[in-house]
């Protein structure tokens, strides 16, 4: 019988790579208020690292409570500058602003998934990724904001490395599915580790 496994996320990119790792996920977002939350976690004090963990967690939770016997993968993605967490740009102009902050610096994104089965947690993970940006000139990074708005207001840090944003980039340390905002390998190893999937 195969395996049924529900993605707790809206993001149509990770819809695609489990799609295309041979997978095939019921997509059911969960509904939480990640601003609030978020928000709250930080005002705590939260590690960039327990953030998306957290966040990650909750959404598999609130999906899960609803799909007994289920697998369910929730996610989050967080952008680490110094001591700088980055959410999703609200406005073209906050994306711009994000833009500014990382031109020249290497910053981090990590990436939680957390499965949970029944409501609780099963398994979890947070890969990190180091990315260095190149010196760009305000000029380009308003046009680009402007080409790109519709896509990158979708994305902390107001870039999408599977578009245009790949030419923001000078350096990057860490895996791609990471960068993409999903664990790819980690989560596929320890599905065959459990048997769900052939390997």
């Amino acid at each position: 019988m195969p395996m049924r496994l529900i993605l707790a996320s809206a993001s149509p990119i990770r819809a695609t790579l489990l799609r295309n790792a041979g997978l095939d996920p019921e997509v059911r977002p969960a509904r939480i208020d990640e601003a609030a939350i978020r928000a709250a976690l930080e005002a705590e004090g939260a590690e960039p690292r327990a953030l998306a963990d957290a966040l990650a967690e909750m959404k598999a939770r609130r999906v899960s409570d609803g799909a007994p016997g289920m697998i369910v993968l929730g996610c989050d993605q967080v952008l680490a500058l110094g001591g700088r967490v980055f959410s999703k740009p609200a406005t073209p102009g906050e994306a711009l602003s994000q833009l500014r902050a990382l031109s020249g610096r290497t910053h981090s994104l990590l990436s939680a998934v957390v499965a949970c089965r029944d409501g609780a947690p099963v398994w979890r993970h947070v890969g990190t990724a180091r990315l260095t940006m190149r010196d760009l000139s305000d000029s380009y990074l308003k046009d680009y904001v402007e080409r790109n708005w519709h896509s990158i207001r979708e994305s902390v840090g107001a870039y999408k490395l599977e578009e245009e944003g790949v030419r923001l980039v000078s350096r990057i340390e860490g895996d791609h599915f990471t960068i993409l905002g999903l664990p790819l390998i980690e989560l596929l190893t320890w599905l065959a580790v459990r048997g769900d999937i052939a390997s």
